[in-house]
């Protein structure tokens, strides 16, 4: 490992001299498996950024990309541009698409998505005539992002803490952790139950005529990998319909089959108003994300470009020929190898080891996750009042990382994990138990730490 050069900002990364952050390099993808500088193999058990979805050498996705290189390598689609890979892309992602989804934005991140979606929303409330309708109501827990208004979105203090953010008419509500927020005895239908009224309050407070739209991911991510309860979105939705609020869904990390159905929002029950999607979209290997919404918010929207004359919103690469002809054969890929139906019946296996593994273990809060998404989070004696102030989860993934040669995340004290969808049940079972190993390791240090109330 070498240290962080001062050439390079890594995001999410100690940058100071007095403690800089080692840097791992790596130099070629296997499959499952990341190859470091040195020749060592990591099993990458996170999909890179919860992203490539068919591992680190799938040649098709490389051979779509170097074909389009040699037809046409860049044409934008702003001023009724096109080209007929985003046509394709377009095409396969509205007939996959939830609900009444019928019309797609290209951007290359899925910050910039959930921007779109955002002024869409903005420019749809002003066009009929509802300036006012403008406030976004997002969760606590939640990730949607790193620019200036998806990191305002998101509902995790080190996204604003010394940016000056939240930027904009946001709002943030509760987060659906049934096992960190319930009150003592409270079930899991309660708690949904309580924070779909803590919701209609919070509209009552604000004004229903100021609240445009409620963005949410359907499995939180980068949150921890929070799973809502079974009946949390069925209390959400009829609150938002009652006040005309609009529901993006950020399915971000949630589609393409990673939940073990094709769409996050399919798995929670939910139709979206505008879904956002990226990452696996391309299989993680380049920069493409989509918007999409309903054919109501678009017809508005296209009323107000009869005036102004266009869309005033887009970026260099949206919808760049390379990264449509990369994602146009990930969608390939998924539908002719299963990919969904296999996550689904992977993941039976998977979430079975983890609790096997880990439930009743000691100082392990919660086992939790869905499709090849999960979480093992450590709490005092188990306890979800109580806290290792985020050094146990760290103390563990560098355990894993650096003995069992295996990429993990840390999220406060939980490990979290998202392997490649192109796992096997076998490497699902030996990601358990490289897990397990280092647990038994590191737990005298565990043990060691000093608590805090959470």
């Amino acid at each position: 490992m070498t240290t962080a050069s001062d050439s390079i900002l890594h995001p999410f990364t100690n940058l100071s001299q007095t403690a800089p952050a080692p840097i791992r390099t790596f130099a070629k993808g296997d499959g499952l498996y990341v190859i470091g500088d040195d020749g060592e193999r990591y099993f990458e058990a996170m999909s890179g950024l919860w992203s490539v979805s068919l591992g680190f050498s799938e040649k098709r996705l490389a051979d779509a990309a170097t074909r389009q290189l040699q037809s046409l390598p860049f044409y934008h689609i702003f001023m009724s541009s096109s080209h007929e890979q985003v046509r394709e892309l377009a095409e396969a992602l509205i007939a996959r698409a939830p609900g009444q989804l019928a019309h797609v934005g290209f951007s290359t991140s899925g910050s910039e998505a959930n921007e779109t979606a955002v002024k869409a929303v903005w420019q749809y409330n002003n066009v009929l005539g509802r300036p006012q309708k403008k406030k976004i109501i997002a969760r606590w827990d939640a990730y949607h992002g790193s620019t200036a208004l998806a990191a305002s979105l998101c509902g995790l203090p080190n996204m604003h803490s010394g940016f000056d953010l939240p930027l904009g008419p946001i709002l943030h509500t509760g987060s659906p952790h049934h096992w960190r927020h319930a009150k003592p005895g409270e079930t899991e239908e309660a708690f949904a139950t309580r924070l779909a009224d803590e919701l209609e309050q919070m509209i009552q407070r604000e004004g229903p005529d100021t609240i445009a739209a409620f963005i949410a991911e359907p499995i939180m991510g980068a949150g921890g990998v929070i799973v809502p309860p079974a009946s949390y979105f069925d209390k959400i939705v009829p609150v938002l319909k009652k006040h005309d609020i609009l529901l993006i869904a950020d399915e971000i990390i949630c589609g393409f089959g990673r939940t073990g159905t094709y769409w996050g929002s399919e798995l929670c029950g939910i139709e979206p108003d505008i879904l956002v999607c990226g990452k696996q979209l391309s299989g993680g290997y380049l920069p493409i994300s989509a918007t999409l919404m309903t054919d109501e918010i678009y017809s508005v929207i296209a009323t107000e470009t009869s005036r102004s004359g266009g869309f005033s919103h887009g970026f260099t690469h949206s919808g760049n020929p390379v990264c449509a002809a990369v994602a146009n054969e990930a969608i390939r890929i998924y539908d002719e190898r299963d990919i969904v139906a296999g996550v689904a019946r992977k993941a039976e296996v998977f979430h079975a080891a983890l609790r096997e593994a880990f439930t009743g273990a000691e100082h392990v809060g919660e086992v939790r996750g869905v499709g090849l998404l999960g979480a093992v989070e450590l709490a005092p004696e188990g306890d979800p009042r109580r806290s290792f102030a985020d050094k146990a989860g760290a103390l563990w993934a560098r355990d894993i990382y650096e003995t069992e040669k295996t990429v993990v995340r840390a999220v406060h004290d939980a490990v979290v994990l998202c392997p490649p969808l192109i796992v096997e049940e076998g490497d699902l079972i030996a990601l358990v138990e490289r897990l397990r190993r280092s647990y038994d390791r590191v737990l005298p240090q565990i043990r060691a730490l000093s608590t805090t109330d959470y």
